[in-house]
């Protein structure tokens, strides 16, 4: 080796402690914000799109006599949805209906519903939640995301809607266990329905609300 060639500088301890100290500002600055971006998010994945379901039923006992609609079907209000004995159903507005029991012939009384219906402008996500992942911080009014499992790589946004007064399950029950059970609650968030026809009642979703926007 030539006497005017250096020989590579070994890296001293010092500048060995400020690159590790760099990495670990960098590593725990990312986690850091990750976490920061978490933050005012509650996720609900537990929800499915759908809509306030409107019952018909006969006002007096009766025999069926017809049935004029199937499910899947549109009807406007006013048109024709069965016959029951000398009484006319009709429906009292527009909507799609989701269910038609197929009982021509059979007597029925006031109990008995005969279709069932929603409308469409209707549709609204709903979720259910744990009591403790964050309900708390769910105000009506607040932004909402939401996915659907049957129209994989879109998102859609709307707001928060409604929270159910009470939970969807008896606030007491009996058990053997000492453990309280975790109570679940209901979210309801609305969307532009006109722009989005290819959502559906009934398809699974997994929605986002932002509780604090940034």
């Amino acid at each position: 080796m030539k006497k005017d060639e250096k020989k590579p500088e070994k890296p001293t301890f010092a500048r060995v402690l400020v690159i590790t100290g760099i990495i670990v500002f960098v590593i725990v600055g990312a986690v850091f914000l990750y976490f920061k971006s978490m933050t005012g998010r509650v996720f609900i994945d537990k929800s499915v799109i759908q809509a306030p379901v409107i019952a018909i039923a006969p006002s007096l006992p009766g025999k069926v006599l017809e049935m004029d609609v199937k499910e899947g079907q549109m009807v406007l209000s006013g048109d024709t949805l069965a016959l029951v004995g000398s009484e006319t159903l009709r429906a009292q507005t527009d909507g799609l209906i989701t269910s038609a029991s197929d009982l021509t012939g059979s007597t029925v009384n006031q109990a008995t519903q005969l279709i069932q219906m929603i409308r469409p402008t209707n549709l609204r996500v709903v979720g259910t939640i744990d009591e403790d992942k964050g309900l708390s911080d769910i105000k009506v009014g607040q932004v909402v995301s939401f996915t659907i499992d049957a129209l994989p790589g879109e998102t859609y946004w709307g707001y928060v809607d409604e929270i159910s007064p009470s939970a969807n399950t008896p606030a007491f029950s009996f058990s053997s266990s000492s453990e309280r059970p975790t109570q679940q609650f209901t979210v309801y968030a609305k969307f532009n329905t006109s722009e989005h026809p290819d959502i559906k009642n009934g398809m699974s979703a997994k929605m986002v609300v932002y509780t604090r926007m940034k």
